[in-house]
C-alpha cells in the first residue's frame, strides 16, 4: 500500500512540475515589453463605430505637441474637426459633379487645414461624442453617415440647372444636428475664444509641420500627393526611400517627438490584442518544432498566438510598392507613434496609441514590430524639426 502511495505521490509532482514548466515556456514565448523611450502622451479615446480614427490621430498627435512645447495638456474636440471636414468634403463632391467620393474618412492633412483656416475648440466648448442622438458617451455615426451620403448624393447627382445656397444650410444642419453646432465663441478658462483666437493662443504653427511618405513611382526627396481616397484636399508628402523614412521615426522618437501615422492595419499580424508583426511563415518552418505547434494553428488561432520567437519577413522598398499598386495595402487607420520597447529578445518595437478605448492587452496601447511600420506606413505627420539634418538638405 504504502509503495502506492508513494508512486501515486511521485506521479503527482512529476504531473505538477510538467504543468508548471508548460506554464513557465508559455509565458517566455508570450511578450515581455520594456520601455527604452516614451514621450508624453493625452489619455487613449475611443471613437467608437465611427470612421474617424484621423480626427482622434492628428488632434491627439497636437495634443502631445502641445505638451512637448511646454503649453500644458489639453483635450482637443475631434467632432469640431469632423464637422468642419466633412462639410467641405460634401462641398468639394457636389463641386464636382459627385465625380470625388464623398465618404466620413479623412487624413492628417484635414487637421492641418482645419487649425489653419477654422481654429480648434476644447472638447468642453463641444456635446460630449455620442450624446445627440443615444444614451451612449460615444460617438457611434452610422446613421450620420447614412443620413448625410444620401443628402450629398441626392444634391450632386441631381439633375439641377442651378444649384441653389440653400443645400449648404441643409449640410450643416444635419452635422450641427449629430455633432453639435461649431461654436462662433466659447469661454475655456475663464476667458471667451473664438475657434482661431484660440489656436493661435495654442501657439501651433501649421507650417511646422510636414507629412513624409515612401514609394517608388514618384521620384524621392519631392513632394507629391499621396493617390488615395481620404486625400481628397491633395495634401503633398515629401517622399524619402524607406531606410530614410524609418530614420526619421527613430530620431524623432530619440529626440522626444510624437509622429502621426498613417497605416494599414488589415494585415493578419496586426492584432486586437495590442501586438502587429509580419511574420514569416517560410523562416518559421525552417524553424521545424520550435514553431511546429504555432504553424499547425489555423489563421485566426495563429493571428491571436503571436509570441516573441516567431521570425518577422525582411522588408524592402519593393514589397512596399506592391502592396501599394496590388491594393494589398490600403489607408486603413491613423494612430500616434509615442515611444519605443524592447521585447525579452531584445528586439525593438514602436509603442503606439490607438483610439479604439482601451482595448486590448495593453489597454489602447499597441507593441508595432519595425517591420511592421516599415512596410505598412502609407504616411507620418511630424514636426519638422524631427528631421535628421542630414535629410532636411536632401529635401531642401
Amino acid at each position: 500500500m504504502k509503495k502506492v502511495i508513494i508512486a501515486i505521490a511521485c506521479c503527482a509532482l512529476v504531473f505538477n512540475v510538467s504543468a508548471k514548466k508548460k506554464k513557465e515556456v508559455k509565458k517566455e514565448e508570450g511578450f515581455v515589453f520594456t520601455t527604452v523611450k516614451e514621450n508624453p502622451i493625452t489619455p487613449v479615446k475611443n471613437q467608437h463605430r465611427s470612421s474617424t480614427c484621423w480626427s482622434f490621430s492628428g488632434l491627439g498627435f497636437f495634443e502631445s505637441e502641445l505638451i512637448r512645447m511646454g503649453k500644458g495638456t489639453y483635450d482637443l474636440a475631434e467632432m469640431f474637426l469632423v464637422s468642419k471636414t466633412m462639410q467641405d468634403r460634401a462641398i468639394n463632391t457636389v463641386r464636382l459633379h459627385g465625380d470625388a467620393g464623398f465618404a466620413p474618412g479623412g487624413s492628417f492633412y484635414d487637421a492641418v487645414y482645419c487649425i489653419s483656416n477654422y481654429g480648434m475648440v476644447p472638447q468642453s466648448a463641444m456635446p460630449t461624442p455620442g450624446t445627440l442622438y443615444s444614451t451612449d458617451t460615444l460617438p457611434n455615426h452610422s446613421e450620420l453617415d447614412a443620413v448625410a451620403g444620401a443628402y450629398v448624393k441626392a444634391i450632386s447627382n441631381g439633375r439641377f440647372k442651378k444649384l441653389s445656397p440653400a443645400w449648404i444650410k441643409g449640410l450643416t444642419a444635419i452635422y450641427d444636428t449629430y455633432l453639435g453646432e461649431c461654436p462662433e465663441t466659447f469661454t475655456y478658462n475663464g476667458k471667451e475664444y473664438t475657434p482661431k483666437s484660440f489656436a493661435k493662443e495654442l501657439g501651433l504653427n501649421m507650417e511646422d509641420y510636414v507629412s513624409l511618405t515612401s514609394y517608388t513611382h514618384r521620384p524621392f526627396y519631392s513632394q507629391f500627393s499621396l493617390e488615395i481616397q481620404d486625400n481628397w484636399r491633395q495634401g503633398l508628402s515629401y517622399n524619402l526611400p524607406i531606410d530614410e523614412l524609418m530614420e526619421v521615426i527613430d530620431n524623432a522618437v530619440k529626440s522626444g517627438y510624437t509622429i502621426a501615422w498613417g497605416a494599414d492595419v488589415s494585415e493578419d499580424g496586426f492584432t486586437r490584442n495590442g501586438i502587429a508583426i509580419v511574420p514569416d511563415m517560410e523562416k518559421a518552418a525552417e524553424l521545424g518544432s520550435d514553431m511546429a505547434h504555432w504553424l499547425g494553428l489555423s489563421a485566426n488561432e495563429r493571428k491571436n498566438d503571436l509570441n516573441a520567437n516567431i521570425p518577422e519577413k525582411e522588408i524592402t522598398q519593393e514589397m512596399r510598392q506592391e502592396g501599394y499598386d496590388n491594393w494589398t495595402t490600403t489607408d486603413d487607420h491613423g494612430m500616434l507613434i509615442y515611444g519605443v520597447a524592447k521585447d525579452q529578445n531584445g528586439k525593438e518595437y514602436y509603442m503606439v496609441k490607438n483610439s479604439w478605448g482601451k482595448s486590448g492587452k495593453y489597454e489602447g496601447i499597441w507593441y508595432v514590430s519595425k517591420a511592421f511600420v516599415k512596410y505598412k506606413t502609407m504616411n507620418i505627420l511630424i514636426h519638422k524639426d524631427a528631421v535628421p539634418a542630414a535629410i532636411k538638405n536632401k529635401l531642401k
